[in-house]
C-alpha cells in the first residue's frame, strides 16, 4: 500500500475548501486543516501547523496548562518533522520549544524544561552551521537563564558570554539586557574582575550611543552609579571617584536643560540596575547597633527593592508611589548617622544615592542632583562638584 492510499482525500478536500472559503476560519479550524494537509504537503503545511499550534496555545488555552503544553509539544514535533536543511526549521523549532519550556516551568516540571532549553541551544547552533540563522548563539538565551536559576553561575556566564560575542558585531552592538545578565552571572560566579570589565564595556557602549543620539542621559547616569558602586567594592577608589564626577556632570546637564531628546518610558533600565544594587549591603547586620536601627535600615531597603520589582511594569504614578519608601530610607539613615557617624554615614550616602536615581527616573533632576551632591559631600573622598 503506497502513501496515497493512506490519505483521506475527502478530508484533504474539506480542509482545502475551508481554508480557501470566503469566511475566515477560526484558529482552531486552521489547526485542524493543517493537521490534515501536513501529511500531503509537509513542506508547505508543517510550518503553518507549528505556528498555528503555538498561537492557539496562547489564545485559547490560558486556563488549561496541560492542554496548552500538549499543543506546544505538538508544535515542536511538527517543526522537527521538517527536513534539517529546510530554511525555516530552526526558527520554527526554537519558537515552539521556547513555548514548551515556559509551560513546563509553569507546571513545575523543571528538569524537563531544562532539557528543552538544552535542545534549543543545540538546534540554534545547528541552524547557524547550516545557514538558517545568522547567530551562533541563537536559542542559547533560555539555557543561559536556566543555568542561572539552577545556581550554575559560571556555566551561565559562559553562555551569556557567547551571546555577547555574537551580538558585538551586529548593528547597534550588544543590548543592555544581555550585558546586565552577563555581568550579574560573572559576579555570582565569583569573577568580580571579569564582571567589572563587562560592566565597563556596557558603560562605554552607552556613552558612545549617547553621543550618537541613541541613548539617554538618565540611562548613562544609572549605569555610572552602578559602576561606581562596583568599583568601590573592588577597592578601586580613584576610578569610582572619576565615575561619580561624570555622574555629577550629567546630572548638572539634566538639571539645567533636561534630556537632549524625548524618550519613551525607560523606567525598566533603572529598575534593573537598582535591583542589582541590592546584592551588596553596606550595613553590617551582624553588628547592628543603635537600638537595632542599622538592622531596620537593611530590612527597609530590602522592602524598597521589593516594591520597585512590583512596580516594574506599572509606570503610572510610580514616583509618587515609590518615593515615600526612599524618603524613609534617607530619614532612617540620617538618624543612624547622628547616633553612629562611622556606620551611619555610609548608610546615608547609599540612601541619598538611591533616592537620586529614583528622582532621575521621575525626571525631578534638580532634586536628584541635590541628593547626589549631598551624598558626595559625605564621602571621605568627596568630589569637586560644578557650581
Amino acid at each position: 500500500m503506497n502513501h496515497s492510499e493512506n490519505v483521506d482525500h475527502d478530508a484533504v478536500l474539506r480542509a482545502r475548501t475551508m481554508l480557501l472559503g470566503s469566511r475566515r476560519p477560526t484558529l482552531q479550524q486552521e489547526v485542524e486543516a493543517y493537521r490534515v494537509l501536513a501529511d500531503v504537503g509537509p513542506l508547505t503545511y508543517l510550518p503553518r501547523l507549528s505556528q498555528a499550534l503555538v498561537r492557539l496555545s496562547y489564545d485559547a488555552y490560558r486556563d488549561q496548562p496541560e492542554a496548552r503544553l500538549a499543543l506546544r509539544a505538538e508544535a515542536a514535533e511538527a517543526a522537527r518533522r521538517l527536513d534539517e536543511n529546510e530554511p525555516a526549521r530552526t526558527v520554527l523549532l526554537v519558537d515552539a520549544l521556547r513555548a514548551c519550556q515556559q509551560s513546563l516551568y509553569a507546571l513545575g516540571r523543571r528538569a524537563e524544561g531544562f532539557s528543552v532549553c538544552e535542545e534549543m541551544a543545540r538546534v540554534g547552533r545547528r541552524g547557524y552551521e547550516t545557514g538558517q540563522v545568522d547567530s551562533p548563539a541563537y536559542g542559547l538565551g533560555a539555557l543561559a537563564a536556566a543555568l542561572a536559576e539552577e545556581g550554575r553561575h559560571r556555566e551561565s556566564a559562559e553562555a551569556y558570554g557567547q551571546i555577547v560575542d555574537a551580538e558585538r558585531p551586529r548593528p547597534g552592538g550588544v543590548t543592555f539586557w544581555r550585558m546586565v545578565d552577563w555581568t550579574t552571572q560573572l559576579d555570582a560566579a565569583g569573577l568580580p574582575d571579569e564582571a567589572l570589565a563587562a560592566f565597563k564595556e556596557l558603560v562605554d557602549h552607552t556613552r558612545a550611543k549617547l553621543e550618537e543620539g541613541w541613548s539617554s542621559l538618565a540611562i548613562l547616569v544609572w549605569e555610572l552609579v552602578r559602576y561606581s558602586q562596583m568599583l568601590d567594592a573592588q577597592g578601586r577608589g580613584d576610578d569610582a571617584r572619576e565615575a561619580r564626577r561624570e555622574v555629577d556632570t550629567l546630572l548638572s546637564e539634566l538639571a539645567e536643560t533636561g534630556e537632549r531628546k524625548t524618550w519613551s518610558c525607560i523606567l525598566a533600565w533603572w529598575t534593573a540596575l537598582f535591583v542589582l544594587s541590592g546584592q551588596e549591603d553596606e550595613v553590617d547586620e551582624e553588628h547592628a547597633a543603635s537600638d537595632g536601627l542599622a538592622e531596620r535600615i537593611a530590612v527597609q531597603r530590602r522592602s524598597t527593592i521589593g516594591e520597585v520589582k512590583r512596580w516594574d511594569s506599572h509606570h503610572h504614578r510610580f514616583l509618587a508611589s515609590l518615593r515615600p519608601s526612599f524618603d524613609e530610607g534617607v530619614s532612617l539613615a540620617r538618624r543612624l548617622a547622628e547616633l553612629d557617624e562611622e556606620r551611619g554615614t555610609p548608610a546615608l550616602v547609599r540612601a541619598l544615592t538611591d533616592r537620586s536615581t529614583l528622582l532621575v527616573a521621575g525626571m525631578s533632576y534638580a532634586e536628584a542632583l541635590a541628593d547626589f551632591r549631598e551624598a558626595a559631600a559625605l564621602r571621605p573622598d568627596r568630589i569637586r562638584t560644578r557650581r
